[in-house]
């Protein structure tokens, strides 16, 4: 089936492109002796994630309970990327814990009490990862307050183990510019380092010290510190990797196909809104995107404004398009647009061959609620 017979809009995925950007950050990873934990948010897909894993992914790094419980089935390692509280939550962690191999990610004693004391009625352990705030502000203890928290922990905490350190350098994308990505990465990779030796002070050396984002991998993979790399976009790729110089259009592997439903007085619609692209201009606070996705081989084309529905599109000088064409449109933030769809179509060149579940989104599963 050939994508121009394809309804719109439709969620696509190029596998070739796809398929290389998973090889190429499993490579980068192997050439450095990093271990690899993808961040599974971006995707929200068992699927992709068994293509991490054929591509050379050691574990996942998961942003919800939906998605770790989704992913113990592989049979991999699994982080989790943020503390979880409340008692349902807690009851989920505990049903892993007994069933796969996990860590939690946690800043702060409150949530390791709260771990303890369900594990320690069930009868359980876990290994844990203390968060550390490496400049973007918000999870994580301060880099010098590392080894009093760990000790905190492992003085009233007997059913937790530290594992080691984590971090996401999330102030990354606010740079507006290539040039300004390695001195992010340097400064994260310092904090780090004042991390560790806090930790040191306290009698603690971590195993693991785990980072990621995907404007870092390059830097992230040269420190000798940093044992696992965690990034999440770079399965995908967007218009905002590409505005940091992160990418190019040629790797972003997702798009969303949409048809010229009108055009008139220098602009055109789209069957594409909000509810397709998202209203992301930059994933934190970054001004330097320039409209609501990036229509590919349309330079002269700029989504200017979103309805629910309908994508607003100003014509810079002339369009060689008609009402019923179809054109592709690169999001400004993927991992926002994957989580829109319950489905996206696998293609080669122009050509269908698979359909891939969104399996693993927020509430993916039912809820479960006494009445």
């Amino acid at each position: 089936m050939n994508i121009d017979e394809l309804a719109t809009p439709a969620f696509l995925v190029d596998m070739d492109i796809l398929e290389s950007n998973l090889r190429n950050v499993s490579e980068l990873c192997r050439k450095h002796e990093k271990k690899l934990f993808p961040m599974t948010k971006t995707h929200k897909s068992v699927d992709i994630a068994a293509l991490q894993l054929e591509c050379g992914a050691d574990g996942f790094l998961t942003g919800t309970l939906d998605e770790a419980e989704m992913l113990a089935e592989l049979g991999k390692p699994i982080m989790l990327a943020y503390p979880f509280v409340g008692e349902e939550n807690v009851r989920r962690i505990v049903r892993m814990a007994k069933n796969c191999r996990f860590m939690l990610s946690l800043d702060s004693f409150e949530a390791a009490a709260a771990y303890d004391k369900a594990f320690s009625e069930c009868g359980v352990r876990a290994k844990y990862l203390l968060i550390t705030d490496v400049g973007f502000g918000r999870f994580g203890v301060a880099p010098d307050a590392a080894g009093e928290m760990v000790e905190r922990i492992s003085n009233a905490c007997d059913t937790l183990e530290f594992a080691g350190i984590a971090s996401h350098p999330g102030q990354v994308y606010g740079c507006t510019e290539h040039s300004q990505l390695g001195a992010v990465a340097n400064a994260s990779h310092k904090a780090f380092e004042d991390a560790v030796n806090s930790l040191k002070k306290y009698g603690f050396a971590p195993k693991i010290v785990a980072a990621g984002s995907t404007p870092t991998i390059q830097w992230d993979v040269l420190s000798p510190l940093i044992t696992h790399i965690r990034p999440g976009n770079y399965v995908y790729n967007d218009v905002i990797q590409i505005a940091l110089g992160a990418a190019k259009e040629e790797n972003c592997a997702m798009t969303v196909l949409a048809a010229v439903i009108a055009m008139h007085d220098g602009k055109l619609m789209l069957d594409c809104g909000s509810k397709c692209l998202g209203l992301d201009k930059g994933a934190h606070t970054n001004d330097s995107i320039v409209g609501y996705g990036r229509i590919k081989g349309h330079d002269e084309l700029t989504i200017y404004a979103l309805s629910e529905e309908v994508a607003k599109v100003k014509i810079n000088g002339t369009a060689e398009l008609k009402v019923g064409d179809k054109v592709r449109v690169i999001p400004n933030h993927a991992c926002a647009a994957a989580n829109m769809t319950s489905w996206i179509i696998g293609v080669r060149g122009n050509e269908v061959e698979r359909i891939i579940e969104n399996n693993m989104r927020g509430n993916s599963k039912k809820p479960r609620v006494i009445i």
